[in-house]
């Protein structure tokens, strides 16, 4: 790192989706992540098929990475109904995987959600009709107001400088732009963005939508990135993750 609380350089990616048969494929990606960033942000979708076992190959890999690791989890981790077990096969006092938490690295706080779906804008699905309907649209209000509850904890930590969200699904329509619009409301949802107007946050990075467009940002200016894999192979990547610089900013402006 660039001093003992100084974080200035963030590798973000999403959609790993590791399988059982990667042991070794991951090693020198982490290995080259290692040497040009601080800290590691995973978006989701770790495993590909939601089992524990390729949880513990990603464990394995990420052995290879010597600076902290920021994690959510994604739809494929929650497949099988053992996403509490891939979480203990991850969790350790370096990976930390965040669920409505927080965790400061440095001078960096980090607030992530999986989130969820439920449609953009003018065009996000409203709290009405079936119960179905409504407990979809539920898991996405609950979400964000986990996010929330992990910004604010953050707010109130005075050596936290930049505050990054993340998540899995999007939390804004720019970044899934590219892939089929009748899908728009399985990707994510603007709820999800609602606690980044309301509480100073940095950047925001999630995955989810391989088909969609890279960068876009909040109806405040928050910087949004879609780091799945593909879009940044197909960008050009030759190392597909994302690497952003975080701006030395003085203590008192941000509180």
């Amino acid at each position: 790192m660039n001093g003992e609380n100084r974080i200035a350089r963030i590798a973000a990616v999403g959609d790993l989706h590791v399988r059982d048969t990667d042991k070794g494929k991951w090693i020198d990606y982490f290995k080259d992540i290692s040497k040009n960033a601080d800290v590691l942000v995973i978006c989701g979708d770790l495993t590909d098929t939601g089992d524990e076992v390729e949880a513990q190959v990603l464990a394995d890999e990420l052995k290879a990475c010597t600076i902290p690791v920021v994690c959510v989890l994604g739809n494929h981790d929650f497949e099988k109904g053992r996403h509490k077990l891939i979480r203990q096969a991850l969790h350790n006092e370096r990976v930390h995987v965040l669920d409505g938490e927080a965790v400061v690295i440095g001078d960096v706080g980090f607030a992530g959600v999986k989130g969820f779906g439920g449609g953009f804008d003018n065009h996000m699905l409203s709290m009405f009709g079936e119960g179905a309907m409504k407990a979809f649209v539920q898991e996405a209000v609950d979400e964000a107001l986990h996010l929330e509850r992990a910004l604010t904890r953050l707010d109130a930590q005075h050596n936290v400088v930049h505050k990054i969200a993340v998540f899995h699904y999007a939390p804004i329509k720019q970044t899934v732009v590219g892939e089929p619009e009748a899908i728009y409301p399985f990707l994510g949802c603007s709820r999800l963005a609602e606690p980044l107007t309301r509480i100073k946050v940095t950047a925001a990075f999630h995955g989810h939508a391989h088909a969609g467009t890279l960068e876009g940002k909040t109806a405040n200016g928050t910087e949004v990135y879609n780091v799945s894999k593909p879009i940044l192979a197909k960008a050009g990547y030759a190392v597909p993750y994302f690497l952003y610089e975080l701006k030395e900013v003085p203590l008192e402006v941000t509180h």
